[in-house]
């Protein structure tokens, strides 16, 4: 279990997660500059608004890895049905042979 000191934003506190620490100092620092980003690149002051949209751009970068995860599954379950295609046909040939 892991303990993380969060001080972003002006908020500060204190969270346990299941995670190890490392990862979870891991996870703030991409956070803090995803935050630092949209405070330079919006002009965006208030911490809640910064966070809201923090929130919007870390979802978007989910969603788009979801959506590439999805169809590298689809494309592999289409290799795997044409390899099993292959491999009937071949075995088909090699009985016709053996007869």
């Amino acid at each position: 279990m892991g303990k993380l000191q969060i001080d972003v934003l002006g908020s500060s506190f204190a969270i346990e997660a299941k995670e190890d620490d490392t990862y979870l100092k891991r996870l703030l620092s991409y956070y803090a500059e995803m935050t630092g980003q949209i405070e330079q690149k919006s002009k965006l002051k208030d911490p809640l608004q910064v966070s809201i949209l923090s929130g919007i751009m870390l979802c978007d970068e989910l969603y788009k890895e979801k959506s590439k995860n999805a169809q590298s599954t689809q494309q592999g379950d289409v290799e795997i049905q044409e390899a099993e295609r292959i491999a009937a046909d071949l075995i088909k040939k090699i009985d016709q042979v053996l007869k």
